[in-house]
């Protein structure tokens, strides 16, 4: 059995033609005529049904169809895999990013890429930290962007900045009245969450412990609201229902720009404030597993990152 004979027979299958088989083959049609009448004495099975006007796949030939064309894409992976060998910047990179960093770094990354390594297209994937070990484990995804604390998953890690938080409230709330927030006034707010599974949302309730308490009881109802994203977090803010803690790349250039202080019957916007002292931060990284050999890749993709504009950040080398 060869992987030309399996050509043969997938091929055949789809043009149902013996003739137009071996033309899509380019192959005489009584090469590919033997080749696939050896294949069926070798299996001792009859793969197809000739008649006059048209060639039918047997039940049984259908399976055997449907395996050879599975072992033709394998045999095509392993071609890619030995090209990307001699090249590791040749062929896609698969990428998991959390999603309170995606939509803020993305746009830029992506760009540099193109730029500095159209060969490597990214793929991209965005999900919570937890399902993206996972997919990192399984070799899902080849790299993820994440932010520290996560579970030790024996992965490579290279720190890539480290990120301030900042105050996101409303513009006509009494807080926006001042260019900087303490812990302190924040505790005495309706805290604005990310739903279960952000790691943004437990990097919020370290900063606001005291929050943690209302997960579970109708004075949390009062006091706290959860969001699926951030953008639904900001608007909610925005609309007067809380405060929130945001990262910094999340935060529009043009919201810390100075601007004259609006009215308060006029429609509310956001307004980000750092904090006094000791600014809460989160650490983000690249990780990898530790038998992916593409090591080159890895550093293209930091490279990029590094070009990356990174407003507010604080680089890690």
């Amino acid at each position: 059995m060869t992987l030309t004979e399996l050509k043969y027979i997938v091929a055949v299958a789809r043009e149902r033609h013996f003739g137009r088989a071996a033309e899509a083959c380019h192959v005489s049609q009584p090469t590919l005529s033997v080749a696939v009448k050896k294949l069926e004495e070798e299996l001792e099975v009859k793969l197809f049904e000739r008649s006059a006007n048209e060639v039918s796949v047997t039940h049984l030939g259908e399976e055997i169809v449907r395996q050879a064309q599975s072992v033709l894409e394998q045999a095509t992976h392993i071609r890619e895999i030995a090209k990307r060998g001699k090249d590791p910047l040749d062929g896609p990179l698969t990428l998991g990013v959390i999603y309170t960093i995606g939509p803020y770094l993305l746009p830029d990354l992506v760009r540099q890429m193109i730029t500095h390594t159209p060969q490597m297209p990214l793929v991209l994937q965005e999900n919570f930290t937890v399902k993206l070990l996972d997919m990192l484990r399984t070799g899902e995804i080849d790299c993820a962007i994440l932010a520290e604390p996560f579970p030790d998953a024996g992965l490579a890690l290279a720190p890539l900045y480290d990120e301030p938080f900042l105050a996101a409230v409303p513009f006509h709330h009494d807080l926006a009245a001042h260019d900087t927030v303490s812990t302190e006034a924040l505790k005495q707010e309706t805290m604005l969450l990310l739903g279960s599974g952000h790691c943004f949302r437990d990097h919020v309730l370290e900063v606001c412990p005291e929050f943690a308490r209302f997960s579970s009881n109708t004075e949390g109802i009062r006091k706290s609201f959860e969001g699926s994203s951030l953008e639904t977090i900001k608007h909610m803010v925005a609309a007067g229902m809380g405060v929130t803690l945001v990262p910094r790349l999340s935060v529009p250039s043009e919201a810390l720009s100075p601007k004259p202080r609006r009215k308060r019957d006029e429609d509310p916007f956001v307004k980000y404030l750092p904090f006094e002292k000791n600014p809460p931060t989160r650490r983000v990284v690249l990780a990898w597993r530790r038998s992916f050999t593409r090591y080159e890749a890895i550093a293209a993709l930091r490279n990029a990152i590094y070009a990356c504009e990174l407003p507010g950040v604080t680089r890690l080398s």
